[in-house]
């Protein structure tokens, strides 16, 4: 079956604008096509009049460090950032989640950018760059600019950029802070190596004289966009860095967080306890890692 009538691999993100442009909202935007390439054969229309493939252009192909961020190319893909040295040290979550996604293969292709604008809440890349606070750079109606990431969701699937218009460039986050701050990430999924995964966790810490001073934590999927556990991480500031405080972090967002049942996942009841299995798991290896 055909899927396009034309492909497009641009070297700039200038061209890649330009294309979007020229074909007046009938082309698509295209990297690793492990989302994209599924729904356009189960859509089963008449062919896309043109892919726009972005994994040419080198600015967002690449993983780098400023004195102020880490930046991250939306075309990097997952097996890019389980294997970068800078990643695993400055953003370990990151590392863990994008290293759960899928198989071997997928992971081979599959890109940061494409787990964010497909714009489920489930992204287990999105999780981690959620607990990182980090910031998309995207060209929207032919203005770039940074946002937060979880401004890109509108709703599950839905996403602020038209992908036949826009572009998702970069992602920045600033590093943690060794021996002060530190990050995790764990999921639960079932057994087989591809399933959805059930619920995921990521958590970003900073403790000061053994006590929480800060805390982002990110437990999706909960509602249909990505959002921070805000209630459970004001209630850590402060507090001891011990097993006790996890305890009661775990309670409080058992309590204020309500999963509900998903016929591809689980049920409410389950994935409401797997809140407090998960929080427990990253929060204790956050501390262990400080």
């Amino acid at each position: 079956m055909k899927l396009w009538n034309h492909y497009h691999t641009p070297a700039s993100t200038a061209e890649a604008l330009q294309l979007l442009r020229d074909y007046a909202g009938q082309a698509r935007v295209i990297a690793g096509g492990t989302d994209l390439l599924v729904e356009m054969r189960a859509a089963g229309h008449a062919p896309q009049e043109a892919l726009i493939d972005i994994t040419g252009i080198p600015e967002l192909t690449r993983i780098e460090a400023t004195p102020e961020y880490i930046l991250i190319g939306a075309g990097v893909t997952h097996t890019q950032l389980v294997k970068s040295p800078l990643l695993a040290g400055a953003a370990t979550c990151l590392v863990e989640s994008c290293g759960v996604v899928g198989g071997p293969q997928v992971r081979n292709v599959a890109t940061l950018g494409g787990n964010v604008a497909h714009a489920l809440p489930a992204g287990d890349g999105t999780t981690s760059l959620v607990a990182l606070a980090a910031e998309a750079e995207i060209v929207k109606d032919g203005a770039r600019a940074w946002l937060p990431v979880e401004k890109l969701f509108l709703g599950a699937g839905r996403s602020l950029l038209n992908p036949a218009q826009d572009l998702l460039l970069r992602f920045r986050f600033a590093p943690v802070a060794a021996g002060r701050e530190a990050t995790a990430f764990s999921r639960i999924m079932r057994p087989q190596g591809v399933a959805l995964p059930i619920m995921g966790c990521a958590v970003w810490v900073q403790v000061t004289a053994g006590h929480f001073s800060a805390a982002r934590i990110s437990i999706a999927p909960i509602g249909p966009t990505p959002a921070r556990a805000t209630d459970v991480e004001a209630a850590l500031s402060g507090q001891p860095a011990t097993a006790t405080t996890i305890e009661q972090a775990a309670a409080l967002a058992q309590a204020t967080l309500h999963p509900r049942t998903s016929k591809y996942r689980a049920t409410a009841d389950y994935r409401q306890e797997m809140i407090g299995v998960l929080l427990r798991r990253t929060l204790t290896a956050a501390i262990e890692r400080i």
